[in-house]
Parts: C-alpha cells; sequence; structure tokens
C-alpha cells in the first residue's frame, strides 16, 4: 500500500465494520484509520476499496471522510473565518474540524466572517494541517516548460494599482493588468486565463482572452449569435466609446471592431450609422 498523504484523497480498503463506523486499513500507520458511520456509504462491504480525505479530528487522530474539503495540503484557496480565538482563526474548510490559522501565519488580525487567499500545509513542528495567509512565500517559480500564450487556471489573488495578483496553476504568481480586463474581478474567483508575457526577471504577466486571429474568430462567432437573438442589429459601432463595449461584451474595443470587420468581410452584416445590421 501507498505511503499515506495526509490532508489529501487516498484509496483505502475496508478492513472491518462497526457500530460508529468502518476501520479501514491504514499500511504502515499505527492500527486502522475511522471511517464515522456518517460517512460509510450504504454498499461499502469490507474488503472494498474507497476514495476518502484523511486529516487529523480533535484529539489529533488520523480520521477519514467522504465530504469534499474546500482545499487540500499544496493548494491555494479563498475561505471564510468560522470563529477565532486567543490562539489564531478557524477558517470554514467544508470539513467537522475547521482549518487552524495561528496568529503568526496572518498578515492583519483575521476577521470572523471575512475571507481570505490562504495556503493550506503540514506544520513541520506539529504535523497538524494548517492555513497560511503569507501565501508569498509558498509560490513558486513558474517552470520552464510554460509558454506564453499557454492557458492557465487563475485564482484572483488581491487587487493592485496595476490589477490584480493572481496564482497560476496552483503555485506561481502572475499579473493581470487592469487595461486587459474587460469583466467584473473579485478576490477568490477562479478563472482560465492565457500567460501573456514571461520576464527576464520571472514575472509573468496574464490575460482574459486568448490574442491574435482565433481570439477574433472566437468573438465574432459570438457577436453573430448575438446579432441573431437581438432582432438582428446592435447599437454599437466606430463612434461607441470602449467603456460600452466592455460593459455590453467585456471585450475591449479593438476586438469588437476587429470581428465586426471580419463579418463584414464575410458579408454577413452590414454598418449603419446606428451600429451594424445582421444580413
Amino acid at each position: 500500500m501507498e505511503r499515506l498523504k495526509l490532508g489529501q484523497k487516498n484509496k483505502l480498503k475496508a478492513a472491518w465494520k462497526v457500530d460508529f463506523g468502518m476501520y479501514l486499513e491504514g499500511g504502515g500507520y499505527e492500527g486502522k484509520i475511522l471511517l464515522p458511520e456518517r460517512y460509510v456509504p450504504e454498499d461499502l462491504e469490507v474488503g472494498d476499496e474507497i476514495e476518502v480525505f484523511l486529516y487529523l479530528d480533535n484529539e489529533e487522530r488520523l480520521v477519514a471522510t467522504t465530504l469534499e474539503p474546500k482545499a487540500m495540503v499544496g493548494d491555494f484557496a479563498y475561505l471564510e473565518v468560522a470563529w477565532v480565538n486567543e490562539y489564531g482563526a478557524f477558517l470554514d474548510w467544508g470539513l467537522m474540524k475547521d482549518l487552524f490559522c495561528p496568529f503568526r501565519e496572518q498578515k492583519r488580525r483575521m476577521q470572523q466572517g471575512q475571507s481570505y487567499i490562504v495556503h493550506v500545509h503540514i506544520d513541520e513542528e506539529s504535523y497538524r494541517i494548517m492555513a497560511s495567509a503569507k501565501v508569498e512565500k509558498f509560490l513558486k517559480p513558474l517552470p520552464q516548460e510554460y509558454n506564453e500564450g499557454q492557458e492557465v487556471q487563475l485564482l484572483v489573488w488581491q487587487k493592485t494599482d496595476l490589477g490584480f495578483k493572481v496564482i497560476i496553476d496552483n503555485g506561481y504568481a502572475g499579473l493581470l493588468y487592469d487595461t486587459q480586463i474587460f469583466r467584473s474581478l473579485h478576490t477568490g474567483d477562479r478563472i482560465k486565463g492565457y500567460i501573456s508575457n514571461i520576464r527576464p526577471d520571472g514575472k509573468v504577466d496574464c490575460i482574459l482572452q486568448k490574442t491574435g486571429r482565433e481570439h477574433t474568430e472566437n468573438f465574432s462567432a459570438r457577436l453573430l449569435r448575438y446579432l441573431e437573438t437581438q432582432g438582428g442589429r446592435c447599437r454599437l459601432g466606430d463612434k461607441s466609446s470602449a467603456e460600452e463595449i466592455k460593459e455590453q461584451f467585456g471585450v475591449s474595443k479593438r476586438t469588437y471592431k476587429q470581428a465586426v470587420g471580419d463579418l463584414y468581410k464575410r458579408r454577413l452584416i452590414r454598418i449603419t450609422d446606428n451600429g451594424i445590421e445582421l444580413l
């Protein structure tokens, strides 16, 4: 059996049934691991394998659950503070026992009911699963296999004067510039993006839309569908402001004009003083 991974999902074999749950094979771990009765599927039999999440209960005993945590060890996540005591904050991560974030791992004192971007890790001293709001120390340099134009998953981290800091693919720091954002964003949003520039100093710029011809073609198809469902007309044209276009379609004026030109060349629309019309 593979070594158990605390704070992550493991596939374990059901060992024996008891009144209060099912004990699972723990491999080299001392004793068996309890899956409490409330999480035991009705069809689980002794000898069956089951995927469970492993964490420590209030008495620091290894316990299993079939609940889906909001974050696992190694993840960055946006979690809400459930309660606070004299030692730190306790975050709701979807399990019976809340996730502890000690004061030393907080940038500023966390408040109950507020949400924060944190990193989930195992504390080296106590071997407990813990959260840290000092996420910078857990971010790594972008690996060489990443390329400009590559699609990535972004976690919106925090607002800056330039735009938004983001976490790329659950591990690397990036930046979205305000000039490249054509939609409403908030801390904690998980969105698809693309790498636009990898600088010599290792910093990474991101965008939310593909660049080049493919992006124009994608929006051309979307604009055509809009015309088909809106009576064949769109009031936006050359004289429309970038803000109006951004509010309506979430793209730049340049992208909008390129798509209009594309549809016009294909003889699908006519351009009028009042916008565009479907032919």
